[in-house]
Formats: structure tokens, C-alpha cells, sequence
């Protein structure tokens, strides 16, 4: 089944900014987020696909790379390239290439390593990529995660050389030194780097009996993070020396560590600024109270004044998430949801008609004003 378009996942146009772009994808991911479609399928692969359309559009580079050549920027079999009509396929990644050295911006950050100009020398390690669910509050508040992480680390029994202890290197017997294979499809040559030694042109007579001559081995690493206040979905941490172990002595890669906020259940978040309805009974909102409003760091007290209206919005200064950046906090808006009541008993429902007995009209301004417009509409 063909992918579909990444804007039409996220409802947007081709022109429209990186606000808008990640407006759509925080309120589409509310929506069709696990925790709130418990068992839905549907939902949670929508949420996936959500995922994956925001990582392509919020890069400025991945953006442009996809505009070009949509999904085949991100397939590896079109950057390998193939024939076709018109004289073969066109990688997109070339044009990155030429400002990197040979390496694309996609090779750098997601699993790109050192580079293979020189398969003989230390090989710095893959970057890796590691998704993290976290609570709301964590996400506003900040705070320090544990996570495991199993990725290939250097070989303990033979330190990571892929040889027993005395064993010689022998030339490959796959490419016989050169480091790489030509295979002919048709009438067309491809040079590829041979898969038996890869690159180097030599292999170990007695592979490693741990790693089998790969000098590496996937183990399970626990990891701290600190989470900085204010991140919010999308935000990309980098644990440093974290990523897959280098190749001949190569320094590893880093981990780049991707975050999910879970929806809230009271709260709903705009940039730094968090949004919270709170019910008020109808004679609270006729004849003014005080009450209290959650926070994320306790309880505060509003007043609301006599005659207030469904839908008024109150603001807490500074009470929302802290800004990345260090421009201090956003603002708590808390708007006020009149409840009107319900299972009324026969005594209730007396009280509440003698005192609709006493008003004159001018008690309901709006309401007044609607019919007197509507009167004016049918003469």
C-alpha cells in the first residue's frame, strides 16, 4: 500500500510554517493518542503514522529533501538508486553529499558513523535512536528517567579486535584484498563494499567465539537523562557516547533519545501556556465565589465575580511550563464551564420556578437582546 502524503496526514499545506506544522501534529496526537483510545488499532497506528509525518517536516533539511523527492528521500533502495526510464534514478541525498564530503546530514544523525573513505582506519560508531514515552508533568516540570538500552558495545573477550588471542588476518577470500565486489545485473557494473570483510580486505584466520570476528556484541546499558522543564513532544535529547561502539578502536556513536508527552486529563498545553476547564455550579457563577483551581505545583484560588459567564477565561500569570530557552514561564488560562443542574427534586424545581416567577428580563441581557432581534427579523 503506497504511503500517503505526510501534510495530508497532518492536515496542513505544502507552504505552511513550522508553527502550524507542529499546531497540527500536537492536536492530532492528542486525539488519536494510545492512552486515549484504550484497544483501538486504528488509532494507535494513525498515532504512529502522525509520528513519523512530524519527524520529516519539523527538520528543515528532511523537509526540503521530501518536498524534492517525497517518500523516496527516505528510502534506502532509492539512494542506492536503480534504473528506470529516462536514464536511471537520481539519488536526492547528492546534493547533502556535496556539502558533507560524501555523507549525508541523514548519515550524520541517524546511523551514518564515521564515513567509509577509509575502511583500515578506526570507524567511529552508528548513532542510535531510542523513542521515551513521559508523563505530562515531567515534561513541564522536568525530570531525571532510567532507560535500557541494548546496542552493540565492544567485545570484552577479545577487546574488540574479532580475534582470538594469537589468531592472524589472512586476505578475504570474498573480494581477495581489494575491499570490495563488482556484481553485474544485465548490462550494468555495481561496485559495492564487500560484505565479508567490509572494506578492510582482510579477515581474522579465528574469529572471536563471543562476537564472531565482529568485535562488537549487543548488550543491555542503562542510561540517566535529565529531561530540562518545558520540553514538550518531538523534543530530541543527545546522551553523548551513548550510540553503537566504533569499529577498530573508533570512539561510539551518540544516542539521540526522542520524547513523547502523554496527553493529561485535566490539562491541555499551548506552547508555554497550559489551558484548564473548571465547572462552576449556576448559583457560584450568579452570585460570585471563590474557588479553587488546580496547578501543577499545588492549588491556587480565583475569584469569580458575580454574573459570570459560561466560557470566561481567567489567567494565571506564570503558572504555566517554563520556557526552554530561559524566558521564564508561560501562563495558566482557566476557563470557566457553567454546570447546569440535573436530577432536580420536586422541591428544588419549586424554588428554581419561583424565583424564574420574579425575573423581569432584564436578568438574561443576551437572552433579551436575541429575541428582541429576532422579533425585528420576522416583522
Amino acid at each position: 500500500m503506497a504511503k500517503r502524503d505526510y501534510y495530508e496526514i497532518l492536515g496542513v499545506s505544502r507552504d505552511s510554517s513550522d508553527e502550524d506544522i507542529k499546531k497540527a501534529y500536537r492536536k492530532l496526537a492528542v486525539k488519536f493518542h494510545p492512552d486515549k483510545n484504550p484497544g483501538d488499532h486504528t488509532a494507535e497506528e494513525r498515532f504512529k503514522e502522525l509520528g513519523e509525518a512530524y519527524e520529516a517536516l519539523s527538520d528543515g533539511q528532511k523537509r526540503a529533501a521530501y518536498d524534492q523527492y517525497g517518500h523516496d528521500a527516505f528510502d534506502p533502495r532509492a539512494r542506492a538508486g536503480r534504473a528506470g526510464a529516462g536514464g536511471g534514478f537520481h539519488d536526492p541525498f547528492d546534493i547533502f553529499r556535496e556539502v558533507f564530503g560524501g555523507q549525508t546530514i541523514f548519515d550524520q544523525f541517524f546511523g551514518g558513523g564515521g564515513g567509509r573513505s577509509d575502511p583500515t582506519q578506526p570507524q567511529r560508531g552508528d548513532d542510535l535512536r531510542y523513542d521515551l514515552e513521559i508523563e505530562f508533568e515531567e515534561a513541564v516540570l522536568g525530570c531525571e528517567k532510567e532507560i535500557t538500552v541494548t546496542k552493540p558495545e565492544r567485545c570484552g573477550s577479545c577487546e574488540g579486535s574479532g580475534a582470538q588471542p594469537g589468531s592472524k588476518t589472512k586476505t578475504c577470500p570474498t573480494c581477495h584484498g581489494r575491499g570490495e565486489v563488482i556484481r553485474q545485473q544485465s548490462f550494468i557494473s555495481i561496485r559495492q563494499i564487500c560484505p565479508t570483510c567490509e572494506g578492510v580486505g582482510k579477515v581474522v584466520e579465528h574469529p572471536c567465539r563471543t562476537c564472531h570476528g565482529s568485535g562488537r556484541r549487543d548488550q543491555p546499558s542503562t542510561i540517566k537523562l535529565r529531561i530540562p522543564a518545558g520540553v514538550d513532544t518531538g523534543a530530541r535529547l543527545r546522551s553523548s557516547g551513548n550510540g553503537s561502539a566504533g569499529l577498530r578502536g573508533g570512539p561510539p556513536g551518540d544516542l539521540y533519545v526522542v520524547l513523547h508527552v502523554k496527553a493529561h486529563e485535566i490539562f491541555q498545553r499551548d506552547g508555554d501556556d497550559l489551558l484548564c476547564e473548571v465547572p462552576v455550579s449556576f448559583v457560584q457563577a450568579s452570585l460570585g465565589a471563590e474557588i479553587e483551581v488546580p496547578t501543577l505545583n499545588g492549588k491556587a484560588v480565583i475569584k469569580v465575580p458575580p454574573g459570570t459567564q459560561p466560557g470566561t477565561l481567567f489567567r494565571l500569570k506564570g503558572k504555566g511550563a517554563r520556557n526552554l530557552q530561559g524566558y521564564g514561564h508561560g501562563d495558566l488560562h482557566v476557563r470557566i464551564d457553567v454546570e447546569v443542574p440535573t436530577h432536580l427534586s420536586s422541591t428544588q424545581k419549586a424554588k428554581l420556578q419561583e424565583f424564574s416567577d420574579l425575573c423581569s428580563g432584564k436578568e438574561n441581557p443576551k437572552s433579551q437582546s436575541f429575541f428582541e432581534k429576532a422579533k425585528r427579523l420576522f416583522q
